[in-house]
C-alpha cells in the first residue's frame, strides 16, 4: 500500500516498511550480493522479447519488478522496462538454493537483470523462465504498485499533488502518464522533421538577456556577478531571431524555453516551451497555411488521424480552418464594438458594461485582450484563426496598408486554447521606434508587461530586415490538445508548484 506523503509527512506504516527494506538490504549484503551495480550490458528491450517471441528462445532482460507472487519454491514476478512488461518464472531447482534465497529478499520496486528462456504458460502468457538473476538496484522505498481488483492491473498513483511533485512515482505507477510524455517527445520530433524537410534550420538564442523583449510579459531577473549587471530570463526569442533574419538566415526556428513571471493555472506555467519560426519573404497569410499544414500533418503522424477529442468535443484538424477578424468576433460574442477608432474612453465604457476584470491600467489594448480571452476564446472549439488585430495589441507586427489601425496578425485557437501567435513582422525601424515609445508610455502608466525600448534591435532593423512571417506555437498546449489533458501540469514533467512547506502549513 502506498501511503507516503513526503519526507516530513511519512506515516508510521511507511516508516516501518522503509526499515524492513533496510533490513533486507543488510541481509543481501551479508550474503555477498552486489545490490547497486554499474551496468547490465547486452540486454534486450522487453518489447523485443515479447514481439519476437519464439519457444525456447534465450533472452537477457532488465527492469523494475512491479509485482511478485510466491508459491513455495516457485515465484512469479512481473518485470517492466520502458518498452513493456513480461512475466518472470523463478524456480529454486533452476536457480539454485543460494540464488533463490536472494530472490526471497526481493520486493516490488527492485531493479534486476535476468537471463533465461521464453515459454508460454497454460494460460498462454509469454513468460521468461529465469536461469540467472542479478540484483542491480535495491529500492528502499515502496513504489505505488499493487493489484487493482477492478481491472487486474497496477494501482495508479491517484493523488494529483504527489503526481506533480514526485513525477518519478507518477511515471512508475501510471502508464497513461508515460504515454503522454512519449507522445510529447514524438510531437517535438515530428515538428522538427516537418520544418527540416522544408528547408528551415534550427538555431539557438540567449536565454539570459540584457533586455526582455518579444512578448508582453513580466520577466524574471537575475544578476551576473562578473559583469555586475542584471540579466533577464527570456520571455521570448523573437528579437534575437529577427536579428538572424537581418544577418541573412531566411528560414529559421528555435524550440525554446521561455520564462514569464506570471500566475500559475491549468493553462499557464512560468517556464514553458515554444516553437518559434521565421520565414523571410513571407507574411501572415502564408504563415497560416504553414500552421494548418504542420499541425494537421503532425496529428496524422503521431495520432494516425486528423481528429482529436478535447474536453468532450470531437474536433477535426483537417484544413482549411476558419479565419475570423478579431473585432468581428468580439462584436459577435459581446455585442460591443471595440474598434480602435472609438478610442480608449469608449473601450473603458464597454469594459464596465461587460464587467471585464482587467489587471493593471485599463488601456485599450488590455481591454480588448481581456474581452477576447474571457468572452471569445471559450467559444472557439474548432480550429479558428482570429486575424487582423488592433495595432495597439501588436507592437511588433506590420500594419494592414488599407487599415492602418490594424495589424497583420493572427492567433490560432483550438478547443478554447490559444495555440499559436503569428504576424507579418514589422521591418520599418522608424515605425518600430514609435511603437516602442508607445510601449514605454504604457509602462510609465503602470503596465509592467509592456515592451521595453531595445536600441540594438532597432539598429539591426536599420541595416535592413527582409519582409517575414513569424510564428510562435505553444508546445505544452499543443500536447494538451493531442493528449486530451486539461491541465498544463499534466504535460510538463516537472511543473512549477508552491513550495511543499507552504502547502503543509495550509
Amino acid at each position: 500500500m502506498f501511503v507516503e506523503t513526503g519526507m516530513a509527512g511519512m506515516t508510521m506504516e511507511t516508516d516501518n516498511l522503509y526499515e524492513q527494506r533496510l533490513e533486507r538490504l543488510k541481509r543481501l549484503r551479508e550474503a555477498g550480493a552486489r545490490v547497486y551495480q554499474s551496468a547490465f550490458p547486452r540486454r534486450q528491450a522487453v518489447s523485443e522479447a515479447v514481439e519476437h517471441y519464439a519457444e525456447g528462445r534465450e533472452a537477457r532482460l532488465a527492469g523494475r519488478l512491479v509485482s511478485m507472487r510466491g508459491h513455495g519454491k516457485t515465484v512469479f514476478a512481473d518485470l517492466r522496462d520502458a518498452s513493456g512488461k513480461i512475466q518472470l518464472y523463478l524456480r529454486q531447482d533452476v536457480l539454485g538454493s543460494d540464488a533463490f534465497a536472494q530472490v526471497s529478499e526481493l520486493e516490488t520496486g527492485d531493479i534486476v537483470g535476468v537471463e533465461g528462456r521464453l515459454f508460454k504458460t497454460r494460460m498462454g502468457e509469454k513468460t521468461l523462465e529465469v536461469k540467472s538473476i542479478a540484483i542491480l538496484v535495491k529500492a528502499l522505498r515502496e513504489p505505488p504498485l499493487g493489484k487493482s481488483k477492478e481491472d487486474k492491473h497496477w494501482y495508479t498513483l491517484a493523488d494529483v499533488e504527489t503526481r506533480y511533485r514526485q513525477r518519478y512515482l507518477d511515471l512508475v505507477a501510471n502508464e497513461e502518464s508515460r504515454r503522454v510524455f512519449m507522445l510529447r517527445s514524438r510531437m517535438v520530433s515530428g515538428l522538427r522533421a516537418f520544418l527540416d524537410a522544408r528547408g528551415f534550420i534550427e538555431v539557438e538564442t540567449p536565454m539570459m538577456q540584457p533586455l526582455p523583449g518579444g512578448a508582453a510579459a513580466r520577466p524574471f531577473v537575475t544578476h551576473h556577478r562578473a559583469l555586475n549587471t542584471d540579466l533577464y530570463l527570456r520571455v521570448a526569442p523573437e528579437l534575437y531571431l529577427k536579428r538572424l533574419l537581418v544577418g541573412g538566415m531566411e528560414k529559421i526556428y528555435e524550440l525554446n524555453r521561455n520564462f514569464r513571471n506570471e500566475g500559475i493555472s491549468t493553462r499557464h506555467n512560468p517556464e514553458f516551451t515554444m516553437l518559434e519560426l521565421y520565414e523571410a519573404y513571407a507574411d501572415y497569410r502564408s504563415a497560416m497555411e504553414l500552421v494548418e499544414e504542420m499541425i494537421s500533418a503532425l496529428s496524422r503522424e503521431v495520432l494516425g488521424s486528423e481528429r482529436i477529442t478535447y474536453r468532450g468535443h470531437e474536433i477535426s484538424l483537417a484544413p482549411p480552418w476558419a479565419r475570423v477578424p478579431l473585432l468581428e468576433a468580439v462584436r459577435t460574442h459581446t455585442g460591443e464594438d471595440l474598434s480602435p477608432e472609438g478610442g480608449e474612453a469608449a473601450a473603458v465604457a464597454a469594459a464596465e458594461r461587460l464587467e471585464l476584470q482587467v489587471e493593471g491600467p485599463k488601456t485599450y489594448a488590455k481591454i480588448v485582450d481581456e474581452a477576447v480571452k474571457s468572452r471569445v476564446v471559450p467559444a472557439l472549439i474548432a480550429p479558428t484563426f482570429l486575424i487582423d488585430y488592433p495595432v495597439a495589441l501588436s507592437p511588433l507586427a506590420k500594419k494592414i496598408p488599407e487599415k492602418p489601425l490594424l495589424a497583420e496578425r493572427f492567433q490560432l485557437f483550438i478547443g478554447g486554447l490559444e495555440v499559436v501567435n503569428a504576424f507579418s513582422e514589422l521591418c520599418d525601424p522608424l515605425e518600430q521606434r514609435e511603437r516602442f515609445e508607445a510601449q514605454r508610455a504604457a509602462r510609465e502608466r503602470g503596465d509592467d508587461e509592456a515592451h521595453r525600448m531595445d536600441e540594438d534591435f532597432i539598429r539591426a532593423l536599420e541595416y535592413g530586415m527582409p519582409p517575414a512571417g513569424g510564428v510562435g506555437i505553444g508546445i505544452d498546449r499543443l500536447v494538451m490538445l493531442f493528449s486530451g489533458r486539461e491541465s498544463i501540469r499534466d504535460v510538463i514533467l516537472f511543473p512549477q508548484l508552491k513550495p511543499e512547506e507552504v502547502r503543509r502549513e495550509k
